[in-house]
């Protein structure tokens, strides 16, 4: 005689203590800007025009220009936010703290969407222009070419930006990247070939995005344009403001179980407008 038994009736073994986490991006903004969590709405930085100097013959006299000063402003405008009900039983009845591992969820993907909405606005703020050769980062014989003169962008300057700058780069950018690391320089060939590390180049930080990153969409209270694009720059030229970073609220709901939790931050951004042109908009061609 054959019996029948449920799938159900069987031990199941959990492999974790709470919920797998799903994959997720890695931050990038707070490496490469200056981060401002005080709670201001504004932060003010005015600027004076440049003053021009004369070269003339020895006279003893002089015209007095005018000059002017013009505000430059952050304004927190923006805020980020996700939210879900976790019902008691949801939360009691599970094989682990399904509470926990969604408000861990929840946290990492707002600071994901603030770092994607960092990026973007460094991209499109940015004056500096460049355009690539043909086939990007993804050839390999471009990689030098594009480095170097990334890097003559922000060259020739008082302060000392070498070894201060960085690029953000989408992960299919780095297969051209990866293939010049295994032949350029014994030391930098070797890591590449033995190790799979590509963290700098001439002096600039690499950092690595998902594909999807730069994006053609309106942000908050931001339309940016950046599909096909990269960005290069000098680090802490720009900020962006976080009042208080990312936070956890939980609330009592009125006619259901358990508890509402809504996670949220407020961002702000700024590339202020002295240094402007140290951040470039890459187009890739």
């Amino acid at each position: 005689m054959a019996n029948t038994i449920s799938s159900r009736t069987y031990r199941d073994k959990y492999r974790l203590a709470t919920l797998d986490t799903t994959l997720r991006t890695a931050l990038v903004a707070e490496k490469v800007c200056a981060v401002d969590r005080s709670n201001n709405m504004r932060i003010q930085s005015p600027y004076g025009s440049a003053s021009t100097v004369t070269i003339q013959a020895l006279t003893g006299t002089y015209s007095p220009a005018d000059f002017t000063t013009t505000d430059d402003t952050l304004t927190v405008s923006d805020e980020f936010i996700v939210a879900e009900h976790i019902m008691d039983f949801q939360n009691l009845l599970s094989n682990f703290d399904l509470f926990s591992a969604r408000t861990e969820q929840m946290t990492a993907d707002v600071a994901i969407a603030i770092d994607k909405y960092v990026i973007n606005n460094l991209c499109e703020d940015g004056t500096g222009t460049y355009t690539t050769p043909t086939g990007g980062f993804t050839t390999a014989a471009n990689v030098n070419e594009i480095f170097g003169n990334l890097v003559s962008k922000v060259a020739g300057y008082a302060e000392a930006y070498y070894g201060n700058m960085y690029v953000i780069l989408e992960n299919t950018d780095m297969a051209g990247v990866i293939q010049a690391g295994a032949t350029n320089g014994f030391n930098n060939a070797d890591n590449v070939l033995t190790n799979g590390q590509v963290g700098r180049w001439m002096g600039v930080d690499i950092y690595v995005v998902r594909t999807g990153t730069f994006v053609d969409a309106t942000i908050g209270t931001k339309t940016v344009t950046n599909s096909g694009h990269r960005v290069f720059g000098v680090k802490n030229v720009t900020t962006y403001a976080a009042p208080r970073g990312v936070n956890v609220e939980e609330k009592a709901v009125s006619g259901k179980t358990g508890m509402e939790v809504a996670v949220y931050g407020y961002v702000g951004f700024k590339a202020w407008a002295p240094k402007v042109s140290l951040t470039v908009d890459i187009t890739l061609a």
